[in-house]
């Protein structure tokens, strides 16, 4: 049964059916680690589903920071989506070309903003691609519409309130990071982090969420791999990863699930791995 909630995520087959509604908008969110060589942007200029305008998770973000793509300030989001025509009343669907990997991300930082009509595209770009429907190198039509944004401050957590959540366990934490990462076994993709995961923290790998075609799980089974990797899932949860964007991947598995409360680490490994003040565990 395909996912079809607006607020979570949908169907290729509903994007199309709704792709000229006036108040829909679509956003490729299209991201790569920095040991991929590969462009989003130029790729989105090459093609891109109709309408769509491309989300530069990097520059909309707080550059003040030494940490990549962090939250940026709110007058920042909101005059980026005011010059690529997002605003009050829109319905956005964000999609990446991996399938499901960086678009979550964007989905959680409307989220924050208090915006909750996105969702995220089952399958991206290449289930969309896979089934022969429309793509585009035009640039979309921008008419600028005023966004109200009232930010969701506990849908974030900083290093301080992830290590107190360290420290009492009375917040779930969990690493979607791949389980040799975890484990402290594989190397950081960024040069100059340690190895291992937060004390306390449970591993549920992103990809594990995922069918073969790149689209969500079910929610009985999503709610079932939390469980399996011992998420007590009575009590809030802190989603992390490498570096804030696949930790939204287990956000928006949370929220499919009905989970209550859950949250995103947004430094991440990036910045806890950097610290040696900050313990560290290794091994499963």
């Amino acid at each position: 049964m395909p996912y079809n909630d607006p607020k979570t995520v949908v169907s290729t087959d509903w994007l199309q059916r709704h792709l000229d509604d006036p108040d829909l908008r679509v956003l490729d969110a299209s991201w790569y680690l920095p040991t991929v060589d590969r462009d989003p942007k130029a790729e989105y200029e090459k093609g891109h589903i109709p309408g769509a305008r491309f989300f530069d998770i990097d520059e909309i973000a707080d550059l003040r920071s030494p940490l990549p793509h962090m939250v940026p300030p709110i007058e920042k989001f909101m005059s980026r989506m005011r010059a690529m025509g997002i605003g009050d009343g829109h319905q956005v669907v964000v999609y990446d070309s991996a399938g499901i990997f960086s678009a979550p991300r964007v989905w959680w930082l409307f989220r924050l903003m208090g915006k909750t009509d996105i969702a995220v595209l089952d399958g991206g770009l290449p289930k969309w691609l896979a089934e022969g429907r429309p793509v585009t190198d035009a640039e979309p039509v921008i008419r600028d519409r005023h966004m109200t944004v009232v930010r969701q401050n506990d849908m974030v957590k900083d290093v301080t309130q992830v290590a107190t959540a360290s420290k009492l366990g009375d917040w779930e934490i969990v690493d979607a990071r791949a389980a040799d990462r975890f484990r402290g076994e594989a190397p950081e993709p960024r040069p100059g982090l340690r190895m291992g995961h937060i004390p306390g923290s449970k591993n549920v790998p992103w990809t594990s969420l995922l069918n073969d075609d790149q689209t969500m799980k079910t929610p009985d089974e999503l709610k079932a791999l939390f469980e399996a990797a011992g998420v007590d899932l009575s009590k809030p949860v802190i989603s992390s990863c490498g570096s804030g964007v696949n930790a939204a991947i287990l956000d928006l598995a949370l929220e499919i699930i009905g989970h209550p409360r859950h949250a995103v680490y947004d430094g991440a490994w990036a910045e806890w791995g950097m610290y040696n003040d900050l313990k560290i565990a290794t091994g499963a």
